[in-house]
């Protein structure tokens, strides 16, 4: 498969060890200095485009490939809130198009424990409380992450135990890869769950599974497609 990779910082290079060593082919890296090389051209020689760039440049990097008929699977986080103009586009153009705040397997695998504890304290004295904790360079706040468990939640947990919001606290410090801690606390005693990145390369493999289930498919996926895929 030809990649190609559009946010070539530290996700991207790690994106490009993980697929060298599968044995796809890197066609394309695309950085801020570099953007005018993202083309008609040039991406007329990548199977599928993985994004990781930053929040105010996402928007134009996934409309250009959609509109192109390029596959792109991005995990950049901080523009989602124009993500339903990039699905009709994406349905419009009979393009294809994965968005994940989180490409790790085990984080996907933490959303789905969330989403059945979260079903099972529905209507419980339980106080529920998401933290987030990342590098000092990231720029959104909460993180993607974060709020997906926030959405998730809001399906069982906010909505029947009739919650304006659960709160979010995030923190920015030293190195850290990405660490989330959802807490349900009561009088009687509390449930914590958690997950923390050890490095980037579980977010890379992902993001590298993703590409190769959207090559030559039509429509809008998640990680949850990707998984049940596996």
């Amino acid at each position: 498969m030809n990649i190609g990779i559009i946010g070539y910082g530290k996700m991207g290079r790690e994106v490009e060890k993980i697929a060298l060593k599968k044995g796809h082919e890197i066609k394309l890296k695309i950085n801020s200095k570099n953007i005018n090389e993202l083309n008609k051209k040039s991406i007329s020689n990548i199977d599928v485009a993985i994004e990781f760039s930053k929040p105010e440049s996402a928007y134009n990097n996934i409309k250009f490939c959609i509109k192109n008929k390029i596959p792109i699977v991005c995990g950049t986080t901080g523009w989602t809130h124009r993500i339903s103009e990039i699905e009709k586009l994406c349905i419009k153009n009979k393009s294809s198009f994965l968005h994940a705040p989180n490409f790790s397997i085990g984080m996907n695998i933490f959303f789905e424990i969330n989403n059945y504890i979260s079903k099972l304290l529905s209507n419980k004295n339980y106080v529920a409380s998401i933290e987030e904790k990342h590098h000092k360079m990231k720029k959104d706040i909460p993180s993607g992450t974060a709020i997906k468990l926030l959405d998730d939640m809001g399906q069982y947990y906010i909505k029947k135990n009739n919650l304006k919001e659960i709160p979010i606290l995030s923190k920015r410090m030293g190195k850290l890869k990405g660490e989330h801690i959802i807490k349900y606390k009561s009088q009687i005693d509390e449930i914590r769950i958690s997950h923390k990145a050890n490095s980037r390369k579980g977010f890379a493999e992902g993001a590298i599974l993703a590409a190769e289930f959207i090559e030559n498919k039509h429509g809008i996926f998640s990680m949850k497609d990707v998984i049940n895929n596996l």
